[in-house]
């Protein structure tokens, strides 16, 4: 079974990088990410929020990544995502909880198949009719290691 492939919402790349344990969902998807040991899908604004949100000085003080690792970083996972363009001219009729991510939704909207991974809470208790696969880190972890034991 070949899992679906992922949107990695921010928070979930942040968390990956600052969490001091390799084992968290967090951390094995970030590493996942930069191996390229499963699909996901990357926009530019995407990649772009990445870059400015690890670059903040407040999460950069605690991950100790100067602005070329971080752009170091990125490279890597860029090299190993699909890159897509979105849906950026037809807006999603569906409600986000915050409007800074919209861009995710049109990324879903898009490509129906995949699944957003997520660990926030207002996105993860979204229900607005629209059949949508989003997913918590953990959840997500439980697929990927549940797709290796099926192969």
């Amino acid at each position: 079974m070949i899992p679906p492939p992922a949107i990695i919402d921010t928070n979930v790349v942040v968390a990956g990088l600052l969490t001091s344990n390799e084992r968290a969902p967090t951390a094995r998807i970030l590493d996942g990410m930069v191996a390229g040991t499963f699909r996901f899908l990357l926009t530019v604004a995407l990649l772009a929020e990445y870059r400015t949100v690890l670059l903040r000085p407040k999460i950069a003080q605690v991950h100790g990544l100067d602005e070329e690792e971080v752009d170091s970083l990125l490279e890597e996972i860029t090299l190993n995502a699909a890159l897509h363009e979105g849906n950026p001219s037809d807006a999603s009729t569906s409600s986000v909880p915050d409007p800074n991510d919209q861009h995710l939704w049109e990324l879903l909207d898009a490509a129906p198949d995949a699944v957003l991974v997520t660990g926030d809470r207002p996105l993860l208790d979204q229900d607005d009719g629209a059949e949508r696969s989003i997913l918590s880190p953990a959840s997500f972890v439980k697929l990927l290691d549940a797709s290796l034991f099926a192969e």
